[in-house]
Order: structure tokens, then C-alpha cells, then sequence
């Protein structure tokens, strides 16, 4: 994949690829590394600004890029940790609004490095103990903290009372890791929930909601459910929506970012900023993070760029770093509304990723299928597998070396109509496009 323009390492990288060398698995889930590293480092993770913690399987990101926009717009200075990154360790670390620099990243992974030693810790367990290392120096109003994988034994979830918990939407994904059932899974991202601390819980399949709401009973957590205590309507015309808030109804915008499932975490988002009490989060403020937040790879429009510029003039190209079924059937959800143009679906994916169910809710209104490795990841699918797992779904693939190939050969094909180019199946890919196509996330 060519790239749009060369993107320069920064000196960090060499840090971060020593750092991934202290253990053997890139996942780990345990909190005794984490609490050796923070013991060595006097504590920062009770150090930190209020702390909004998010956990889930679809859309926690999404959710944390309206609570900032909104914070943001109320004037609050806002940190933020997410991940993974697309195409910059930086993203993952947002200082009042900013990324990280370059050289207080580098001084806080440096500092990690030798606090740990050579003992053994997992280059997320690590990065998060600098991660809380720059909040605790920078003062913010509040933290919003994503987990990384699950929630009980992530290595966020060292953070002993945060002002607010929150659990997104959970479905099947990460079996590996959290448990084949979705009681299993909804009981590991539940670990989050603190004694005495309110918790905003998104829709959930009824076994995950039993989950949530059996361990909030164990632990004393306040909830404010949605279908309960909260409550969203998706329009089937027009764009505004409606928001019911105990017995208020509030008539909003369509969000910014695309699709219906975006309703869905918009009206989390909400539901949070109602728990949260002295951030001054007033209808202006909320009706801005509505309307201005951002969170590149997801269902995100490329209007320039060197792969747009691929492509016949008039032709809309569409990047989603979606990767399970979930993320499939909202992506379907969304083909359903592009009924105006023939779309072409350009996917790599993760070898651990239920493949073949996430093409079968997505591929069938598409008018081709390309299937594309993703370069750099030593677990993803090449092409011919790619390719091979959709023969298996029931849908004929064509392989490509790169994501370039593949929109030179729809343009080949002959201009025709208008079409939409959707490229999609991982973050990981996302990343990769977002850099061949010189668009950087800031």
C-alpha cells in the first residue's frame, strides 16, 4: 500500500518496540503486573482528574468522542485515553484536547522502562501505567478512560472509584480472552463497577444485561439503564430523534458520526452527562458534542487523499475499523440507506475474528467483494485466506496485495455510474488506509 505521504517514527517508537518485547503475549489479562509497576511509581492512577470509565464491546470509543466534544464545548479541559491507535501511539493520549507530544511520550515510556526493569508486563499494561503518569501531571477537569480488553482485569481498571462508570452495548467478541457466552463476557466488562459508584449501562441482549445488573447488586453500583431510566427513538424519517430522560423528552439533532448506531451511543453519551454533576454540561453544550465530535475509523468519509484520488470522480470511499457481528450488522444497517449507488466492499480482517459471520450480515447487497491483507499484522488474514473465508460465507471475493490494487481495479472495471467504496473488517486496516491516503488523526 502506497502511502499518501511519508510519516516519519518518532524516537518513542524505539521505546514502545523494546516495551513490547518485556512479555511473550501481547494479551495478558492480570492486575499484578500493573500494581508492582504503580507501587514503583508512587501511585499516579490516585492521582487523576475524575475519572469516566468505559467499557463494552461496540462504541465505547464513540461514546468518549461525544462526552469530550460536549465537556469540551461546556469549556471543561478534557484528557483521554483510547485505544488501540490508528496510525500514532500519540492518539491514544489526549492532553486537554491534544496529543500527546513527542517528547513528554517518549520521557514518560523512558521512565516506565526503567521503574520496571526487566520484568515482565504487556506493552498495554505498561503504556497504561505512562499513560496514567501523564494525567496525574497534567491537571484536567475530568479522564475519559476506555478499557482495552473486558473491564475486570484490564489494566485500567486500577482506578479504585472513578466518578462514573459506563458499559457500552455488549456482544460476542474476544472469546479467547473473556468467555464463549455472553454472561461470561458481560461479567468481565461489569468488573468495572465500583461500590457506590453510578453506572450508565447502554442497550444490552437480555443475558448481558442480568450480568450487569446481578454484579451491581453484589457490589452496591447505582444504574441508570437504558429502557428504564433512559430511552432513545431512531427516526424512520427525517433526521432529528428523541432522548427520554426520566419523564423529560428532548427532540435533538441527527448526530455527526453516520448510522444508526451512532443514535444509540449518542443517547449514551446523554444519559452520562445527566449523572454528572458540576461540569455545567447545559442544551449548547450538548447540542455542540452532538453535532462537532469525531473518532476517524469509524463509518468515517474520505473526501480527499491519494485513494480517493484512485478512484472515478464522482465515487464515495467509506473507511469502518468495525470487526465483529455487531459492527457488521450496524455496517448493514447503514448499506440498507445507500440504496442510491452500487457499493463495493473492500475488507481485511484479524485471524481471530468470526470472519465468515461478519460477511454474511454485511456482503450480501454488495455489488463486489475485495479481499486485502493487512500489511504489518503478522495475524491477519492474506488475501488468499481472505478470500477463501468468504468462498465459505457463500460470497465470491476477489483477492488484491493491497487496498490500492483493489480501487485501481474497480476504476479499471470502467467508470459507469456513481459507486461507494466501503473498506472495512479492522482497526487495524484502518490505520493502514488512514496512513496510505496521508490522513492523519489528531
Amino acid at each position: 500500500m502506497s502511502p499518501g505521504r511519508s510519516i516519519a517514527k518518532p524516537p518513542s517508537d524505539a521505546i514502545l518496540e523494546r516495551l513490547n518485547r518485556l512479555h511473550p503475549k501481547i494479551i495478558d489479562l492480570s492486575l499484578d503486573r500493573v500494581e508492582r509497576l504503580v507501587a514503583r511509581l508512587g501511585h499516579p492512577e490516585a492521582q487523576l482528574p475524575p475519572v469516566i470509565h468505559v467499557a463494552g464491546t461496540n462504541g465505547k470509543g464513540s461514546v468518549i468522542a461525544y462526552l469530550r466534544a460536549m465537556l469540551e464545548a461546556a469549556g471543561q479541559r478534557v484528557h483521554a485515553y483510547t485505544s488501540p491507535h490508528l496510525v500514532r501511539f500519540h492518539e491514544r493520549i489526549r492532553l486537554g484536547g491534544q496529543l500527546i507530544p513527542e517528547a513528554e511520550l517518549a520521557a514518560l515510556l523512558e521512565e516506565c522502562e526503567a521503574a520496571n526493569g526487566a520484568d515482565p508486563i504487556t506493552y498495554f499494561e505498561i503504556t497504561t501505567v505512562a499513560a496514567f503518569l501523564a494525567f496525574a501531571q497534567n491537571p484536567a477537569d475530568v479522564l475519559l478512560l476506555e478499557v482495552g480488553l473486558g473491564g475486570r482485569l484490564d489494566a485500567t481498571n486500577m482506578v479504585a472509584r472513578p466518578a462514573l462508570s459506563v458499559i457500552t452495548p455488549v456482544s460476542i467478541d474476544h472469546t479467547q480472552f473473556l468467555g464463549e457466552t455472553l454472561k461470561a463476557i458481560a461479567l468481565e466488562k461489569a468488573g468495572i463497577l465500583k461500590p457506590g459508584v453510578p453506572a450508565v449501562i447502554g442497550p444490552q441482549p437480555p443475558a448481558a444485561l442480568a450480568a450487569i445488573e446481578a454484579q451491581a447488586a453484589r457490589v452496591q453500583a447505582p444504574l441508570s439503564l437504558h429502557g428504564r431510566d433512559w430511552d432513545f427513538s431512531v427516526p424512520e424519517t427525517g433526521s432529528d430523534w428523541t432522548l427520554r430522560l426520566g419523564e423529560r423528552h428532548l427532540q435533538l439533532p441527527a448526530p455527526v458520526l453516520p448510522g444508526d448506531h451512532q443514535i444509540a451511543n449518542a443517547a449514551t453519551a446523554l444519559a452520562c452527562a445527566e449523572q454528572l454533576e458540576g461540569f455545567d454540561l447545559d442544551a449548547t453544550a450538548r447540542h455542540r458534542g452532538l453535532t462537532e465530535a469525531a473518532w476517524p475509523g469509524r463509518l468515517q468519509s474520505l473526501t480527499e487523499g491519494a485513494l480517493l484520488d484512485a478512484l472515478p470522480e464522482g465515487w464515495e470511499l467509506w473507511l469502518d475499523g468495525g470487526h465483529n457481528t455487531a459492527a457488521a450488522e450496524s455496517l448493514a444497517r447503514m448499506a440498507e440507506r445507500w440504496r442510491d449507488r452500487p457499493l463495493h466492499i473492500v475488507y481485511g480482517m484479524m485471524r481471530t475474528k468470526a470472519v465468515e459471520a461478519y460477511l454474511r450480515r454485511l456482503a450480501p447487497g454488495a455489488a463486489s467483494l475485495s479481499a486485502v491483507p493487512i500489511p504489518g499484522e503478522a495475524g491477519a488474514l492474506d488475501a488468499a485466506e481472505a478470500t477463501a473465508a468468504a468462498k465459505d460465507a457463500g460470497f465470491a471475493a476477489e483477492p488484491f496485495d493491497s487496498v490500492l490494487d483493489a480501487l485501481e481495479a474497480l476504476t479499471r472495471r470502467g467508470p459507469g455510474e456513481p459507486a461507494r467504496v466501503l473498506i472495512c473488517g479492522s482497526l487495524y486496516l484502518a490505520g493502514r488506509v488512514l496512513a496510505a491516503n496521508g490522513t492523519l488523526p489528531t
